[in-house]
């Protein structure tokens, strides 16, 4: 037995048993080992971008770890931007990241790259594996960082270490420490505040605080005290849908932040940070409380949020019979006919969004209308990038379909950040994974012209504009779909979008709507 091989095992019995990869020649070793574990699904993508999104979508849904396989350091930096994104969600994910064998380092060969320097900003915890005897504790250290409390690991495999005779293992389960027990003196000092400062009282829920069980917690509360529920800018998942607890999503605009906020004297943060502006403007603050706001932490990531809650609750003597404020039918509004706007296709989207579907969202400033909406759609699964990296929206989705067979997977994606990782398109149609991509094609970076804006540019030239718009040639995602192995087609009516999105929902496997807008 190898190093690979007990590498492998290690993954297997601690149930982690997909691997997202983009192998080269350092990890030959461990691809052979993994093809000797019929028991892990392997599933290539096609850049390391893909891989580590789709490990991210995977955890977000799962609740556990993917392992990914990267080749050194400059595959590594291909997937950074998406291992940002799953840092700032606090998911966990173990990367493998193959190197020279360890005697060939010192002769500087062309791939030689410092990995460690690479993958410590977007990592929690880094490693590199000494030797063959190291493999099996260093895999054990690598999964129980992923998860105590979440977060990305990276693990570097030198090619010696994987080749190297290891002795097998009497026992390759880890035992995780329990979760921290709840601050009790914390919780009374919080309801203290809640009674002091009455509809006055703000709560950001994040992470397993937004999942339906804790956000119903979290609407006794604010249906008993008054206490106004809020999710963060970026959500990392979060359960919507008629008859759950809906908070308000916190704008991205810094002076809509700032007036939603500005009357909340205590803000409670439940596995959340304090909210902050996205970016640094002149003359704007960057904190999105007013001064003198109290700001307070009822838990933290990796505690029991859920239980905090229903601390809290019964500190504050509600009762868990108590009536909760949840959506229900959609808002009367005529169905919008003609030429396609972006709003329309939020409206469709969310009224046509079939029971227990995953909306993975990187339209950002095009589906901006969904979020509010999806409060009146079925019961879903609703997820976002989280870090501002673009390039995650196709990624996540497809290891979101990986982790939930079964569940219609449907991706909100920008054309511009679409771009970054069209590839994944290939691994959904190889993997015959359910997702329907629906691409808001208006053929800029809708974003940035909106920040030219916030920064005192109302009007701009034609170098500005040619580095903000997706022109000259346009975009054809039909094509590139298809190309892809993806069936797509394009829509710029209302009426032909209702059309496609029936036909796409109703089956099953991937299929993209270029929705021109």
């Amino acid at each position: 037995m190898n190093g690979a091989d007990v590498l492998c095992d290690v993954l297997l019995a601690n149930g982690v048993n997909v691997c997202f990869a983009n192998p080269g020649t350092s990890e030959m070793h461990f691809v052979a080992a993994l093809d000797r574990k019929p028991q892990m699904r392997c599933v290539l993508g096609l850049f390391e971008g893909v891989v580590t999104g789709a490990a991210d979508g995977y955890a977000r849904m799962t609740d556990r770890p993917a392992a990914t396989l990267l080749h050194t350091g400059p595959g590594l930096a291909n997937g950074l931007a998406n291992m940002h994104n799953a840092r700032r969600a606090r998911v966990p994910m173990i990367n493998i990241v193959g190197d020279h064998a360890s005697y060939h380092l010192p002769l500087d060969a062309p791939l030689t790259s410092d990995i460690e320097g690479l993958a410590a900003p977007m990592s929690n915890w880094v490693h590199r594996i000494a030797g063959p005897a190291d493999i099996a504790p260093a895999a054990q250290a690598a999964f129980r960082a992923s998860l105590t409390p979440p977060g990305v690991t990276t693990l570097i495999l030198p090619a010696d270490a994987a080749w190297g005779d290891a002795s097998p293992l009497r026992s390759a389960k880890v035992v995780l420490a329990p979760t921290p027990a709840i601050d009790m003196d914390g919780v009374r000092k919080i309801a203290e505040a809640v009674r002091a400062a009455p509809g006055r009282v703000g709560m950001v829920l994040r992470g397993l605080a937004a999942r339906e069980g804790a956000l119903e917690i979290a609407g006794q509360i604010s249906a008993a005290s008054g206490a106004r529920l809020f999710s963060e800018v970026l959500i990392a998942r979060m359960q919507r849908g008629r008859g759950r607890v809906a908070p308000t999503r916190i704008p991205y605009p810094i002076d809509a932040a700032r007036t939603l906020l500005d009357d909340v004297d205590v803000l409670i943060l439940v596995g959340a940070k304090e909210p902050v502006a996205f970016f640094a403007y002149p003359g704007k603050p960057g904190r999105l409380v007013r001064d003198g706001c109290a700001v307070v932490t009822l838990a933290a990531h990796g505690e029991d949020l859920k239980a905090a809650l229903a601390a809290l609750r019964d500190e504050l003597g509600i009762k868990p019979s108590q009536p909760v404020s949840v959506a229900s039918a959609f808002p009367d509004e005529p169905t919008p006919r003609g030429r396609l706007t972006d709003d329309a296709v939020a409206l469709s989207v969310a009224r046509k969004l079939p029971e227990n579907a995953i909306v993975c969202d990187e339209a950002v400033t095009s589906a901006r209308r969904y979020f509010a909406l999806s409060a009146f759609a079925a019961p879903h699964d609703y997820m976002m990038g989280t870090g501002g990296s673009i390039g995650g929206g196709i990624p996540m989705a497809t290891g979101a379909a990986i982790a939930c067979p079964g569940r219609k997977v449907v991706n909100l994606e920008a054309d511009g950040s679409g771009m970054y990782t069209v590839q994944g398109l290939w691994t959904q149609a190889r993997e015959k994974l359910d997702v329907v991509t629906i691409v808001f094609s208006n053929r800029n970076y809708a974003i940035l012209h909106g920040e030219m804006r916030n920064v005192g540019v109302n009007a701009i030239g034609e170098n500005a504009r040619r580095m903000l718009d997706l022109d000259q040639p346009a975009l054809d995602w039909v094509s590139l779909a298809n190309g892809m192995g993806v069936e797509a087609a394009r829509a710029d009516t209302c009426e032909r979008l209702d059309a496609l999105l029936d036909s796409a929902l109703s089956r099953p496997g991937p299929f993209l709507i270029e929705a021109v807008i």
